[in-house]
């Protein structure tokens, strides 16, 4: 490994144990509570006079919402008992592998999304925002070391300019 491997600071493996981490634990946790409350409260009650799309739709995106919490959380404890050291971080590893913080994307553009309860969208946003964040602090944290290193022959800044180039060519 060059020097510039050896010597380079993983701020994604410090933002992990840090108090950045605690936020996103507790907004996070926060959220599936919030979500629960609501689901088995006010949004029961909702859910029984949509127009039928609107029904369909909410039975359906509940599904998801739920999902992609538990998925969410199961990250967050993994992440959170690593840190606390009573898991490895091989053994993370293996049961991250079932944790999935992707594929639960939300169609606005659906019949009957409108007609949804306002809180109900508001608790879906926020859900895909905190996932975006924790999928973001998952690939750091979790990449391959490998991948984090610059070759010695080669220029971060360029290596970022050509990254930004092909995202951004449309190829």
């Amino acid at each position: 490994m060059s020097e510039v491997g050896v010597n380079t600071i993983s701020f994604a493996g410090r933002a992990a144990t840090s108090n950045q981490f605690k936020t996103i634990y507790s907004e996070g946790m926060g959220l599936v509570e919030e979500t629960a409350a609501y689901l088995d409260g006010p949004g029961r009650s909702a859910a029984k006079v949509l127009p039928r799309m609107a029904s369909v739709l909410y039975a359906a995106e509940s599904m998801r919402l739920t999902t992609r919490l538990m998925q969410m959380a199961s990250w967050l404890l993994l992440q959170r008992a690593v840190n606390n050291g009573e898991m490895s971080r091989d053994q993370v590893m293996s049961e991250k592998s079932k944790v999935r913080l992707d594929g639960f994307n939300v169609d606005k553009a659906a019949p009957g999304w409108n007609d949804l309860p306002e809180a109900f969208r508001d608790l879906v946003e926020r859900s895909l925002r905190l996932q975006n964040r924790i999928a973001l602090l998952d690939r750091e944290i979790y990449r391959p070391a490998e991948a984090a290193v610059v070759p010695d022959n080669e220029n971060s800044v360029k290596a970022q300019l050509d990254l930004l180039r092909t995202a951004f060519s449309g190829n």
